[in-house]
């Protein structure tokens, strides 16, 4: 691919004019650069055009941090907001994707971990933090402002809820400013949480009654539900069958 076709395919997927998408590139791969082995490095470098070789050029060893860190850094060398970074990184990392073919790109993935799935996947293009809670907020009749601090409650509770290795399995699913709040819930196990106690937790962290946080909380998981496809069954599994209208299913009805 060379790198007219290359920067044109970033263009469409960001909507982003040429300088702007140049920027977002050279971002995304100076610091991809910093993540990667030099051998691994060398490796994609020479799958890009020439143009982009230079941003992936590194003389240390791989410096490992979080998706979180990526767009962090990201934002900071683009002049952008972090939940901005994400989206043009997820963007450039599907257009090196076609560029370097698939089993080059599984090697990047090997390196990076699957905390990185949303940027590698493309999920963080098609949709970004601001979608999912227009989504919820649509459900819960509710502002997004609202809906992101429900929804950041729901998942640090979550998180206390169910075991570790399934808060790791949601979080690759779900865009990267989400990511801390099940973090956060990781670190206080709490696996024998009742529904109520779920429920009140959730209303505490997003400070609002528990009357509306009883309404609030099936939205949430109805989105996750529909994002997570067979992966919420994991979750879900875990949860009692007292949990399910919380969670916008119906409870289970038993012969007598």
């Amino acid at each position: 691919m060379d790198y007219e076709r290359f920067m044109t395919l970033v263009q469409q997927m960001t909507k982003l004019d040429r300088a702007a998408a140049e920027r977002a590139t050279q971002a995304t791969l100076t610091t991809l650069a910093e993540h990667l082995s030099k051998t691994e490095a060398a490796d994609v470098m020479e799958r890009l055009p020439p143009e982009l070789q230079g941003y992936l050029h590194t003389d240390t060893g791989p410096r490992g941090f979080s998706p979180e860190e990526f767009v962090r850094r990201m934002a900071e060398r683009g002049g952008t907001d972090p939940e901005t970074a994400e989206r043009h990184a997820a963007a450039v990392f599907s257009v090196v994707r076609m560029a370097v073919g698939p089993d080059e790109f599984a090697d990047v993935e090997g390196q990076l971990g699957k905390d990185y799935a949303p940027l590698l996947s493309g999920r963080s293009v098609l949709d970004p933090i601001d979608a999912f809670l227009t989504r919820v907020a649509e459900r819960a009749g509710i502002t997004t402002e609202e809906a992101r601090r429900i929804t950041e409650a729901v998942l640090e509770t979550l998180a206390e809820r169910i075991a570790p290795g399934d808060a790791d399995d949601l979080a690759s699913y779900l865009p990267l400013a989400l990511h801390p709040a099940l973090h956060r819930g990781k670190i206080h196990p709490h696996p024998r949480m009742t529904v109520q106690d779920f429920a009140f937790r959730v209303a505490d962290r997003a400070e609002v009654p528990i009357e509306e946080a009883a309404r609030e909380i099936p939205a949430v998981f109805t989105v996750l539900r529909e994002d997570v496809g067979d992966e919420f069954f994991d979750v879900t599994v875990q949860l009692p069958e007292e949990y399910r209208p919380l969670m916008g299913v119906a409870r289970a009805h038993h012969r007598t």
